[in-house]
């Protein structure tokens, strides 16, 4: 019997549909990933489940016995309980009485014994101890204070506390909405590990594409009020999209060719005063209601950045720079650091280790406590924040983005602040609400509008990914790809480092601040590590020398290839190694003509409609050929080295 079925749910906002007969049924032990576009209705849908929003139409049924938990997309933003009151709220009837109980034991006064005397007798009355029991086993299984004030916690240890209080009542469905948003990295991996630990069904909100790819058994889509579900993994389920939309556009066409011969037809019969066949012309009117009725999917966003004049080739320089304020004297400390234009740079760490401040400190906006920061010249920065801070919510879209003007200046062309908006996917009707009603996507996108209409050569990103969606967040990584200025970007989400940065800089928490080539997964590959991961102490980690070929701090230790510069010089390659670098210029060209072949063929229009297996192996055999090349080239890099010195 199914855990979960979603029979032919509606519900409609005014004129505009969220869910049209929608239906979707969950196993045991399923984990299935909801996604769709922005404002398509995915966390209604959640709160349809979980019975907050009551549906126009259809049917929830929730297997008999069945317990369902919710970890929600917000956290509190000023909740004054213990990390134990909240966990044990999960508990309706007993929680109070606990929460009470656990609080009248750290008094000593008599009166608070007296109290909790009979507290424990009702506790005991309603076999109130294997519940407190449960209580205090997860707060120590994941290492939760439970006498820390939720207040008092860190988004991410916020999201540890209500994934326990989640997780007590050992739920057989658990749904989470955007689980990852705010998190930093070693935040996310503890919630990945987490909830891979955990046997009952999930179904998840989430645009973090490696979170998807590791926890969703199943990928369900909603879209223009449907729910599709793809049995595949989230690649598998990206080609099989695409190879869906293809054959939706192309019967699309046919249905659209047939009703212009239709019409063609009905206008020469009335011209001729020849009888009509009726039932064909009630086929015509059928197909007109058919495509009246069809909700055409929704257009795809489409943006640029406006350029400003360029800059000076050097933004920013900073010599030996730190700050620091109150208790915290080295926020940052000691850095040596060269921002050019062009750069692409990646600000990591987990929270609370100065990104922001680091950003501020390389923008001007704040004075160095010690050492120098020069700026370089004619820099325009456009700034993203992630608290959405830039928008008034009481206003619309329009006066948020043009203050009651009806034309914007984007790259020397006047446009229409409505055509302007809609590139980024605001109807006429969205752009005049007031941005207070936007889901978190839509505010997302309307500040992206926002910071692209103006002149920039510097671009500041503080977590933009949050709340997108992926087409909107693909498009994003294009125009970063693409734009000629720098970018600052500050983010968590490892796939969106990788394809935008070209360098990583990290910051450990202890002032330091090194630099990386690459993104996220090059930082990892050259030994970056996040303290937490270290077993409780910080990583002895080696700085690694920037693209520019500058060490990022005078104290660290130095690379090995450093060290090795003050000891005798290197022997010459042996003679076994002087073989194996002869013979790799041939086994590179082998695999490149091997990997343009497999390229050819998976470019071939046909080959996504051949037998699954097949289409599997030769991706995988493609995949597997250019890991190959990569060692390859590095191991011939690496030779060429030694061989020279």
């Amino acid at each position: 019997m199914p855990l979960l079925t979603l029979d032919a749910i509606s519900l409609a906002y005014g004129m505009h549909p969220l869910l049209d007969q929608a239906s979707l049924v969950i196993e045991a032990g399923e984990r299935v990933c909801l996604i769709g576009r922005n404002g398509e209705g995915k966390s209604t849908l959640l709160k349809i489940v979980s019975g907050e929003v009551v549906p126009d139409g259809g049917h929830v049924r929730l297997e008999d016995g069945a317990v369902l938990a919710v970890l929600p997309q917000n956290l509190p933003s000023d909740d004054a309980r213990t990390a134990y009151e909240v966990v044990a709220s999960a508990f309706p009837e007993t929680g109070e009485l606990l929460s009470e109980f656990h609080r009248l034991s750290q008094q000593a006064d008599e009166a608070s014994l007296d109290q909790m005397m009979k507290v424990q007798e009702r506790l005991e009355a309603l076999d109130g101890w294997l519940l407190d029991q449960k209580v205090t086993t997860i707060l120590a299984q994941y290492g939760i204070d439970p006498d820390r004030c939720l207040n008092t916690l860190s988004g991410g240890w916020q999201r540890r506390v209500l994934l326990a209080r989640a997780l007590v009542a050992e739920p057989d469905i658990l749904l989470l909405d955007e689980p990852t948003n705010h998190l930093d990295v070693p935040a996310i991996a503890w919630l990945e590990d987490a909830l891979a630990q955990f046997r009952g069904a999930m179904l998840f909100v989430s645009h973090d594409r490696a979170f998807i790819r590791r926890m969703a058994t199943r990928v369900v889509e909603l879209d223009r009020g449907q729910l599709v579900s793809f049995a595949a993994s989230y690649d598998k389920y990206l080609e099989l999209k695409a190879k869906a939309l293809e054959e939706e556009e192309r019967q699309n066409a046919l249905f659209d060719k047939r009703l212009k011969q239709e019409e063609a037809w009905i206008r020469q019969g009335i011209k001729a005063r020849r009888t009509r066949n009726m039932g064909r012309v009630r086929a015509l009117k059928a197909m007109r209601e058919e495509h009246r009725q069809r909700r055409v999917r929704g257009g795809t966003a489409s943006f640029a950045v406006e350029d400003a004049a360029r800059s000076g080739k050097l933004v920013v320089e900073t010599q030996g720079a730190g700050f620091g304020y109150g208790d915290r004297a080295d926020v940052i400390r000691d850095m040596d650091l060269t921002v050019l234009r062009g750069d692409k740079i990646g600000l990591v760490g987990e929270n609370g280790t100065g990104k922001t401040t680091l950003v501020r400190l390389l923008l001007g906006d704040l004075k160095p406590t010690e050492g120098g920061v020069r700026l370089g010249t004619n820099l325009q920065v456009a700034y993203f924040d992630q608290l959405r801070g830039e928008l008034d919510l009481s206003r619309n879209a329009l006066d948020n983005l043009a203050e009651g003007r009806e034309f914007i200046e984007i790259n020397g062309q006047n446009k229409h602040v409505l055509g302007y908006l809609q590139e980024f996917l605001f109807t006429p009707e969205r752009a005049r609400s007031p941005v207070r009603v936007f889901s978190g996507g839509e505010r997302a996108r309307l500040l992206l509008a926002k910071l692209f209409s103006k002149p920039a050569n510097v671009l500041v990103l503080d977590e933009p990914t949050n709340d997108l969606d992926v087409e909107t967040l693909e498009l994003l990584e294009e125009q970063l790809a693409d734009f000629q200025g720098t970018v600052l970007v500050i983010s968590h989400d490892r796939e969106f480092l990788d394809n935008v940065v070209t360098e990583t800089v990290f910051l450990d928490g202890t002032g330091r601040v090194r630099e990386y080539v690459g993104g996220y997964t090059d930082w990892r590959r050259q030994g970056g590590c996040f303290p937490s991961e270290a077993s409780g102490s910080r990583p002895d980690k080696q700085d690694k020398r920037s693209k520019k070929g500058e060490g990022n701090n005078s104290s660290a230790p130095q690379p090995k290839a450093v060290a090795q510069s003050t000891q005798s010089k290197p022997a010459k390659l042996s003679y076994k190694l002087k073989l194996e670098l002869e013979a790799l210029p041939g086994e590179i060209e082998a695999l490149e003509q091997e990997i343009a072949g497999l390229q050819a063929t998976i470019a071939d229009t046909e080959f996504y409609s051949g037998p699954p297996d097949e289409v599997s192996a030769t991706l995988e055999q493609l995949a597997e050929k250019e890991s190959r090349l990569e060692q390859v080239m590095e191991r011939w890099m690496e030779l060429e080295e030694k061989a020279s010195q």
